[in-house]
């Protein structure tokens, strides 16, 4: 495993290039990205869990992504999960797409993921920084599915093996200067799930060109246009082999290069018309 280069990015940076928010964009896209009017929220399934109507609550401005509702409601990060917690209701409307009826100083309004915004703050709080390291290594020494198992270990740190970096972070984390024990949840390292995860990570965090990243150029070399690499960065729900629609980066996890790059030719060639 080689180190091709590391960096440390501030909180403040994190903040204002809404690098945590791309991280996480299925979730963050409908917390600090998109407005409320700009949120793709099912009309008939709000009218039938709230009992009102989508159109009307907008027009009435009674709705607001997380971040704008601490404005609206003067209050933090913190805050606004705790009342998040005690909403009168909250509906899924799919995966990592919630709205809560959210009560707090007085006023009531319809927030979407609420949550967001307390797993933001770990990111952007004061002191708060993020070290990236950019690493290579060969596919004939190392699967990444072996990379992610053996050299970063499964997500619950008392699970991953000893000598794994959550293990290790697990069992040095005060040594390490974290204040917190690492959990499943907060386990203090993250690796892109395959190759094509790791051009969309390098994309956002490093500021990585398509066309600088060898994976990127090998992309583009199967006629897929830097459009369509940039949206399926997103995660975009796809069609699928078996007729179904499903996650792009599920489908491609754990892949090595050879086998990611057959399969996003295969998708490519599924998708392209519709």
């Amino acid at each position: 495993l080689k180190i091709v280069s590391d960096l440390e990015i501030d909180g403040k940076t994190i903040d204002k290039k809404k690098l945590i928010d791309q991280h996480y964009y299925s979730i963050a896209s409908k917390a600090t990205i998109l407005s409320a009017k700009e949120i793709p929220v099912p009309s008939d399934k709000f009218q039938e869990s709230f009992g009102e109507s989508w159109d009307t609550v907008l027009t009435e401005n009674r709705a607001f992504n997380a971040m704008d509702a601490c404005e609206v409601f003067g209050c933090d990060a913190q805050h606004l999960n705790e009342a998040w917690g005690k909403a009168k209701k909250v509906v899924k409307f799919g995966g990592g797409f919630y709205c809560g009826l959210v009560s707090l100083n007085g006023k009531e309004v319809y927030v979407f993921n609420a949550f967001f915004m307390s797993m933001r703050s770990k990111f952007v709080g004061e002191g708060a920084s993020i070290h990236c390291f950019e690493v290579e290594w060969r596919p004939s020494q190392l699967s990444w599915a072996s990379f992610r198992n053996d050299v970063l270990g499964p997500t619950d740190p008392t699970e991953a093996p000893a000598g794994s970096l959550r293990n290790t972070i697990l069992q040095r984390y005060k040594e390490l200067g974290l204040d917190y024990i690492p959990s499943k949840g907060d386990n203090g390292v993250h690796a892109s799930a395959s190759p094509f995860e790791g051009l969309a990570e390098k994309s956002n965090w490093l500021g990585k060109s398509i066309d600088r990243d060898d994976f990127g150029k090998a992309i583009l070399a199967l006629g897929i246009s830097r459009k369509t690499i940039k949206e399926w960065s997103l995660d975009p729900r796809i069609l699928m082999p078996d007729g179904s629609y499903g996650s792009l980066f599920d489908e491609l996890e754990d892949l090595d290069v050879g086998d990611c790059l057959e399969k996003i030719r295969q998708l490519h060639d599924m998708n392209k018309n519709l």
